[in-house]
């Protein structure tokens, strides 16, 4: 968060992520084209192509008319905004799941507040574009690795399935990303050893997993399977890039509770927690898992939903939920075109109404390893 005193008196409010590049300059002249007397919501505008359930369905009969700003091109409020925004007043929902859409849907106010202005100096081209000569903010080149990729030997996977899954989610996993694991089991309410799954005891839920998943903690630690460091939980219908997770991980230290994944919030308002929503998947250290397993928290009932469950245990446990916006609980038709446009994401989730083995084909399958996701370095990590 970075006030403006240049412009006098603090008159804007510029929020930049830890990739962004700023040329000062350039951004003080961008913004003196506004009246900073005025209320001024700015940024990069992104819209939706169709309605989506991570924005709740909003404008759904048209919704790319609502926009929003890109976070990575920076945004920034005039300090009159500011002033009439800042007030204590309840959340407009219970569950925090994509900031940039719910900061624009508060700021609107249902028409009562500012529309987004786009403002063209402010982009995410790569910093040495030739297209970038205008731009007042630009997007670092993707970074060198923190260390060396973790070693696929380092992960272990489990995937949750159920027994009617078996033969309609199970092998796209093994079409496009299963041959990237080395260590890797499927658990099921059935055992079924031509796949092979594991029955772990736990009955299938149409609801929450939680009995699942921590039935899939407890094996984890235990004499059954190799002891690695890290372990990754994922659905049956989540598209993965292991070799993207080896890197993304090479910046966090397994010794540590680490918790990571696309992070959603329930109730922040109101004393809330943030938890790792399950279907981007859910990375954990062991360090974390132990401490976890070690504490009073359990599963309320077998299907409660389980990323929220492990998210309320770690909020009590004082442990962070680390972000990151590679992993995607959704489609990639549910996220903005311009949005994806500078990632190199790690996972999307659920297979409706597309055909998941070309979606990951066309975003997940690497040709080359020397792909690496934008911005990792040793300040990639945002705990929030």
């Amino acid at each position: 968060v970075l006030p403006f005193d240049s412009l006098g008196n603090s008159s804007w409010l510029v929020f930049l992520e830890e990739e962004t590049n700023v040329k000062v300059t350039k951004l003080l002249q961008a913004l003196r084209k506004f009246d900073r007397r005025k209320e001024w919501f700015l940024g990069k505008p992104l819209h939706d192509e169709e309605s989506t359930i991570i924005h709740h369905y909003a404008f759904a009969e048209n919704p790319s008319i609502f926009k929003y700003p890109d976070f990575s091109a920076a945004w920034a409020l005039s300090i009159p905004l500011l002033d009439s925004k800042v007030r204590d007043e309840p959340l407009k929902s219970d569950f925090t799941i994509d900031l940039k859409h719910e900061v624009a849907l508060y700021i609107w106010e249902n028409g009562q507040g500012p529309r987004l202005t786009a403002v063209p100096e402010l982009c995410t081209e790569p910093e040495h574009s030739p297209t970038a000569q205008h731009c007042a903010t630009t997007l670092s080149s993707p970074a060198p690795l923190c260390g060396e990729p973790v070693k696929k030997e380092d992960i272990f996977v489990a995937v949750k399935t159920c027994k009617k899954f078996h033969t309609e989610r199970v092998p796209v996993v093994k079409k496009t990303w299963e041959r990237e694991a080395f260590l890797l089991e499927y658990y099921s309410d059935h055992t079924d050893p031509s796949i092979p799954t594991i029955d772990l005891g736990v009955p299938n839920t149409e609801r929450g997993h939680c009995g699942k998943t921590f039935a899939i903690l407890e094996r984890y630690v235990s004499d059954a399977v190799p002891k690695t460091r890290w372990l990754l939980v994922v659905d049956d219908d989540t598209l993965i890039s292991l070799p993207r997770l080896q890197m993304l991980l090479s910046c966090y230290d397994p010794s540590e509770p680490v918790c990571l994944g696309e992070r959603y919030g329930y109730g922040l308002g109101q004393g809330g927690y943030s938890y790792i929503t399950g279907g981007g998947g859910m990375v954990f250290s062991r360090a974390a898992v132990v401490r976890l397993l070690a504490s009073d928290c359990k599963c309320y009932r077998d299907d409660a939903p389980d990323d929220m469950v492990l998210g309320m245990c770690l909020n009590a446990l004082g442990l962070p939920v680390t972000h990151s916006s590679l992993f995607h609980q959704a489609r990639p038709d549910d996220y903005s075109r311009d949005f994806l446009a500078h990632q190199v994401p790690i996972s999307f989730h659920k297979h409706w109404n597309i055909d998941p083995v070309a979606v990951f084909n066309r975003w997940l399958k690497d040709e080359s390893r020397s792909t690496s996701p934008r911005g990792l370095n040793k300040s990639t990590k945002e705990e929030l």
